[in-house]
């Protein structure tokens, strides 16, 4: 299988790539930094013993304007996707009244246009696929009945967004064959969770949060279409 990971130069999209490589999937990595990818998909090749892993530096909020490129890039690299993971996202940890607008606009864009304009993207590219899974990271900041925390309104509403269009699209493209589902997480030791809440430590490291990502882009599609599934332990 040929998963495409968002978000894959660190935290639990890094962490989950060596392991879908070492059980001898091709994982095809974006993220704007390109020498962290680089490194990510040297230790998968070198842990696997060839090449499986391949980077497609590319900062996604151009996705707009070089959509095209995009796709052509793809291709490039592999015949087709199989799955993705939308991993990527951005967080604001600042004061609802003090968010400027550039910012809101920005962090809405990456945690729900993007991954929704990405799934449309690589429509296409799932076609003869026989797993034609995405998986949607959410968070249980925008998961309905969680703890909230100051700071993180706009984080949360975004995940919250992207949670929905989850549901919506399971309904929509379920002709297609395309199993949608939603990954609501809670704590996890990232450097987006050490940013938001410093000091604290979470009760779940990304590799462990990693081998759930590998099994579940995987076999989920098989029991799951259209959920929206809290995997927390806790909230921070």
């Amino acid at each position: 299988m040929v998963i495409l990971i968002t978000g894959a130069s660190r935290g639990i999209g890094a962490a989950t790539a060596p392991l879908l490589t070492g059980s001898g999937h091709t994982v095809l990595l974006v993220s704007r930094n390109r020498r962290r990818l680089e490194e990510v998909a040297g230790a998968c090749n070198r842990e696997a013993g060839k090449d499986l892993a391949f980077t497609l530096p590319f900062d996604l909020s151009d996705l707009p304007d070089l959509e095209k490129e995009f796709v052509s890039r793809v291709q490039a690299l592999v015949p087709r996707v199989d799955g993705v993971i939308n991993n990527a996202g951005q967080l604001i940890n600042k004061p609802f009244e003090k968010v400027r607008t550039a910012e809101a606009r920005s962090l809405l864009d990456i945690n729900f246009i993007v991954p929704a304009q990405l799934i449309r993207i690589c429509l296409p590219l799932m076609e003869g696929s026989a797993l034609k899974h995405v998986v949607n990271i959410s968070s249980m900041g925008g998961f309905q009945g969680s703890s909230k925390f100051p700071g993180l309104a706009y984080y949360s509403a975004s995940k919250a967004a992207l949670a929905s269009l989850t549901e919506c699209l399971a309904e929509e493209l379920k002709e297609t064959g395309i199993r949608i589902n939603a990954l609501a997480l809670g704590s996890v030791q990232t450097e987006m969770l050490s940013e938001a809440f410093p000091g604290f430590r979470a009760p779940l490291d990304p590799e462990e949060m990693g081998r759930f990502f590998q099994w579940f882009i995987l076999e989920g599609g098989r029991y799951f279409n259209g959920k929206v599934l809290p995997v927390s332990v806790s909230t921070p």
